[in-house]
């Protein structure tokens, strides 16, 4: 689809409209991406349908979409990782809500292991791995023996943290696991009323270290030296007094700066939950991490419908941020974040002095005209993942749109 068949937005600052690709009135959700050969190949994954596509973006102005790879039935895949030619998908159960049949089982859980090396275009499966349970959620995998998964496991309430060896992706196997004290089903520890523990993912692993996002459970650091026998560092806990159900949604540290960047998930419409927040974390002493400073809450632009983000309806607060886990094909900047904001679009911020985060460019797309999905219930823009390439150019997904291709001018 040409730029020119891109709907207009509804404001932006300091960011361009590049090109624009209706996905085939699939919506995506995570993306994920590898350079191959000069080439530039994104990897979605879809709400409302299961599967996933693979466009060429070696022209931003110009995605081709090349391909579309229809998954198991009544499953979600929503999480997509992509390093040294092994692309790993996420299987998971509907939760209520989100499909047509929550009640049945899904297809399949766990996780598809493909080769995208041989031909980019065309994943090859590899092997399916399985939870033993509801599947998982938000992975990482960054390439190298291991991949740790936000993973349902029998016994257990809620994802937890599990590591595969996958140095064979045809004969994964599970090195070693990882969870709170609350989410054993033994009954010696009670989850107080309202919490929600689990590893909602992803781990972000580095220097022999994991950061959890663990939802009310919050940022939990883990020493993985001994991959066989990860043990706890710290524990942060955000709930209450901020954050929705999924109070640590994200956790991303970037250690020659000593802090981590950590966000909630708006969940409810119109802002009917705790204060959603983004923050940054001094993790110098790692076994005192300490909120440092908040970042500033999106302001409608001039000429707005509404006085606040809140009352135009859909979801409004932090959700997903740009992950470079460093892979090279992806933008590796420390002075800045790029944040998804639902109906506040995207968000870039300056956090070149982390003491005082700074917003510097923003892009919210127009609303969609036709309802793709069944959320949100009032159809606004969600705009949902985001993704840098080293080239500068933005990635962007929404629940009822097809895909954004941005550049920021600053």
């Amino acid at each position: 689809m040409a730029i020119s068949q891109a709907p207009e937005a509804i404001a932006s600052k300091n960011i361009d409209l590049v090109g624009y690709n209706d996905l085939k009135d699939r919506p995506a959700f995570k993306i994920a991406m590898q350079e191959v050969n000069g080439r530039f190949y994104l990897y979605l994954s879809h709400f409302w349908v299961s599967g996933w596509s693979v466009l060429d973006v070696t022209e931003p102005d110009k995605p081709e979409y090349l391909n579309f790879i229809e998954g198991p039935d009544n499953t979600w895949t929503l999480q997509v990782q992509v390093a040294e030619g092994i692309l790993i998908t996420s299987l998971e159960k509907i939760p209520p809500g989100w499909g047509t049949r929550p009640d049945d089982p899904p297809e399949a859980e766990g996780i598809f292991i493909w080769d995208v090396s041989t031909d980019p275009t065309m994943p090859k499966l590899l092997s399916h791995w399985e939870t033993g349970s509801d599947g998982t959620h938000r992975n990482f995998y960054n390439g190298g023996k291991y991949a740790h998964l936000s993973a349902c496991c029998p016994g257990y309430n809620g994802q937890i943290y599990r590591i595969l060896d996958v140095s064979d992706p045809s004969s994964p196997k599970e090195v070693s696991k990882f969870s709170l004290p609350e989410q054993k089903e033994d009954g010696k520890e009670e989850l107080q009323e309202g919490l929600r523990i689990f590893q909602h993912g992803p781990a972000h692993a580095e220097n022999g270290r994991a950061y959890l996002p663990y939802a009310r459970g919050g940022m939990v650091v883990v020493n993985i030296e001994d991959i066989q026998n990860p043990k706890i560092v710290s524990r942060l806990n955000i709930y209450p007094p901020l954050g929705s159900a999924i109070a640590v949604h994200t956790v991303y540290p970037y250690f020659s700066k000593g802090f981590a960047i950590a966000n909630s998930e708006a969940l409810k419409e119109k802002c009917d939950e705790p204060l959603n927040y983004t923050a940054i974390i001094d993790i110098s002493d790692e076994t005192n991490p300490r909120l440092k400073s908040l970042f500033p809450v999106p302001e409608p632009p001039k000429g707005y419908t509404h006085k606040n983000f809140c009352e135009r309806g859909g979801r409004f607060g932090p959700h997903n941020q740009h992950h470079a886990q460093g892979l090279e094909c992806l933008e590796q900047k420390e002075d800045r974040i790029y944040l998804t904001y639902f109906n506040a679009g995207l968000r870039i911020y300056d956090i070149s002095d982390p003491d005082l985060p700074k917003e510097i460019a923003y892009y919210i797309p127009s609303d969609p005209t036709k309802r793709l999905g069944l959320l949100p219930e009032t159809l606004v823009t969600q705009s949902e993942d985001v993704l840098v390439d080293r080239r500068g150019y933005i990635y962007v997904t929404d629940k009822n749109h097809g895909l954004h291709i941005l550049k920021c001018s600053i």
